[in-house]
């Protein structure tokens, strides 16, 4: 039991340290000055994370496999989110005071982090197929629960240091000094995982 869980720990650990939408929108909320609206976004993306834990769990993985239109279909709904958050981004971020610049509130930047988490179906296919390789053949309730319990704790661990290392005053100060240029870049950022998923959800569909 211990091998299997370090082993989906260590997988796990390696996506959550490659900087993706999560990193810029907590980035963009505590360096801006609001550290409840980061924290909030974390409960988002980590309850987002634990649906997509337990589902992948019940078989959700596999039917994304079998049924890849249902997977593109949502990555399409993902990327056009992602699309206009980076539209809020880039039209706030020539009117939005410097001392003003986090203007997402925690309930709007709890949506935000489940949504995208929601509607990003290869956290689906991550899970199922760490668990599938990782588990095994016939596990415990307990172990399963054990993994599900392990996911959900690195999630909430590394997305809760970003939000209080990020909202530390010297990274707002200096965020501030530049708060126009990193929120268009922040934007583009958002905009460029949208489209990503869009690409690849209509490259899928061509191949077909």
């Amino acid at each position: 039991m211990l091998s299997s869980l370090l082993t989906i720990a260590a997988l796990h650990w390696a996506i959550l340290l490659i900087p993706g939408f999560n990193f810029v929108l907590i980035g963009q909320l505590a360096a801006g000055g609001s550290r409840r609206a980061a924290l909030a976004a974390v409960v988002g993306m980590t309850t987002g994370t634990l649906a997509w834990a337990l589902l992948a769990v019940a078989g959700v993985g596999a039917v994304f496999t079998a049924h890849p239109a249902l997977r593109q279909a949502a990555q399409v709904a993902g990327g056009l989110y992602l699309l206009y958050l980076a539209w809020e981004l880039l039209r706030g971020s020539g009117a939005v005071p410097v001392a003003d610049s986090a203007s997402m509130g925690a309930r709007q930047a709890l949506r935000a982090g489940f949504v995208t988490s929601a509607l990003n179906p290869k956290i689906a296919l991550f899970y199922g197929s760490v668990f599938a390789t990782a588990l095994p053949a016939q596990p415990s309730a307990w172990h399963v629960a054990a993994a599900v319990a392990m996911v959900y704790a690195n999630s909430w661990l590394w997305h809760g240091f970003l939000a209080f290392a990020l909202s530390q005053a010297g990274v707002q100060r200096a965020y501030l000094r530049h708060c126009r240029l990193l929120t268009r870049c922040s934007a583009l950022l958002v905009g460029a995982f949208g489209l990503r998923l869009i690409a690849t959800a209509v490259q899928e569909l061509r191949a077909r």
